[in-house]
């Protein structure tokens, strides 16, 4: 099993590695698995890609996350402004119904609310907004509604949990209540939570999933 002090290493290392953060601004501490991320970076979208690469290195049970965004003063934008991009960059992606979302801008950061049919629309709402410059962080509160009936829903997330070659899918435990699916279990890292979790929201008349799957550290053999 690593050690905290292994994984603040892995961590640092993985910093190191993505060429779009300067890992010198992202400060690293680890207790008991659960990672601290803190520092001062000059764009919102490094603070979402150090959460990323924190949330995938193997041991990592949580992420709490303190990095606060700074622009320039040639970068600064006001909230008319950012509003006015978010706008635009909503409607000239097709994916995304944007008359369906709504946009509200207060101190940098971007509050989304509405309704999308599929998950993917939320997430790509989010991840497209967090790299408008002067965006200081996106707030995702659009809601699921599907156009389909919930119909056999375990039975589409059971099967497409089996097509994974990854031992990850083994012990997960999923029940249904109408449109809202819960998830138990445990598994060896946040990615595979996250993916899971993502597998569950693809199944057709899914509005809700509630994620209560430990990520637990296990042995590491040789």
């Amino acid at each position: 099993m690593k050690t905290d002090a292994q994984i603040k290493q892995d961590i640092l290392d993985e910093l190191v590695f993505e060429p779009n953060i300067d890992e010198t601004q992202i400060g690293v501490t680890v207790e008991n698995g659960i990672v601290t991320l803190s520092g001062v970076v000059n764009e919102y979208f490094k603070k979402a890609l150090a959460n990323k690469v924190a949330k995938r290195v193997k041991g990592v049970k949580a992420v709490a996350e303190d990095i606060e965004v700074k622009y320039g003063d040639e970068y600064a934008k006001t909230d008319k402004e950012i509003a006015k991009a978010a706008v635009n960059a909503l409607e000239w992606n097709a994916t995304i119904p944007s008359e369906k979302v709504k946009i509200f801008v207060e101190d940098g950061y971007i509050y989304l609310s509405g309704e999308v049919t599929w998950s993917h629309q939320r997430e790509a709402a989010k991840n497209i907004l967090q790299n408008l410059l002067g965006v200081k962080g996106v707030v995702n509160n659009i809601e699921i509604t599907p156009l389909l009936k919930a119909d056999n829903i375990e039975d589409q997330i059971t099967k497409a949990l089996e097509r994974y070659t990854s031992i990850m899918a083994k012990g997960i435990r999923v029940q249904v209540d109408g449109d809202t699916v819960q998830l138990k279990g445990r598994v060896h890292s946040i990615k595979e939570r996250e993916l899971i979790e993502k597998t569950a929201y693809k199944a057709a008349g899914v509005r809700n999933v509630q994620n209560e799957i430990v990520v637990q550290s296990y042995p590491e053999f040789v």
